[in-house]
């Protein structure tokens, strides 16, 4: 058997979230369970992600190792979404993965999108893929806002109080919303987050965006190193992750 890199979309609806869980389904569960069919049965092997993506959170580009036969790519993929099936994941590329490599130690940066829309009607074709919100939002005011984030700082106000990472202190590198017609979007990167760092972020860029918090209330909440200073928990229908970055990056197809 091989260690290989996939790339994976899903829809994280329908899932308890990526981690195995002893109670409902988990995107791990899926892949491993596909993978193990491809290798004719037997054991089952841990499939490793990026990211550890939460119950509703979805993925447009998680990159996932796990031991699979020494196939071309194309057969890769192509069994890959065929053992999925009928779940809403998809392997979209694939490659072997370098010696040494880890799909979560390897990392260098990982990207997050919140979505929102933001108009009076509620989401139809969108339900379960964004945060609808009907008040008018202030997106440039949330923008200057999120550029208080940036920088090493300790995030305990937008830490989980579930969090278990060691430490509080993350370098956010990138964070900016804009408006595209009716949603309001959030990017952002980082080496690493916090347990619902980027969604207790979102909900406290809402209430800038709203008009009831002035933008400088950001720097008095990661001051205050406390989670009740900070905003709500943004729901995780909104959440994608979107990408990860490696050196040398992988080669997929």
């Amino acid at each position: 058997m091989t260690l290989w890199a996939l790339e994976i979309e899903y829809d994280g609806t329908p899932f308890m979230g990526w981690q195995r869980q002893k109670h409902g389904l988990a995107i791990q569960q899926v892949i491993e369970e596909a993978a193990a069919r491809i290798r004719g049965g037997g054991e089952v092997t841990e499939a490793i992600s990026a990211g550890r993506t939460d119950a509703g959170v979805h993925a447009l580009a998680m990159i996932v190792q796990i031991e699979l036969p020494d196939f071309t790519p194309f057969r890769i993929r192509e069994a890959m979404n065929f053992h999925l099936k009928p779940h809403p994941i998809a392997v979209l590329r694939c490659g072997l993965a370098p010696e040494g490599w880890n799909a979560r130690f390897s990392a260098l940066a990982r990207s997050y999108r919140y979505v929102i829309l933001n108009r009076p009607q509620p989401p139809t074709l969108e339900i379960n893929r964004v945060w609808h919100m009907k008040a008018k939002l202030d997106e440039q005011a949330m923008h200057e806002a999120a550029q208080l984030l940036l920088g090493h700082h300790d995030f305990s106000s937008f830490r989980a109080s579930a969090c278990q990472a060691k430490s509080p202190m993350r370098t956010l590198d990138f964070c900016s919303v804009r408006r595209e017609g009716e949603k309001v979007i959030l990017e952002t990167r980082a080496r690493s987050f916090l347990h619902h760092q980027v969604r207790n972020m979102v909900g406290s860029l809402k209430m800038v965006g709203e008009g009831h918090w002035p933008k400088a209330k950001i720097t008095d909440i990661l001051a205050a190193r406390s989670r009740p200073a900070a905003g709500q928990t943004a729901p995780a229908e909104g959440l994608y992750f979107t990408g990860v970055e490696y050196d040398p990056p992988l080669e997929l197809s």
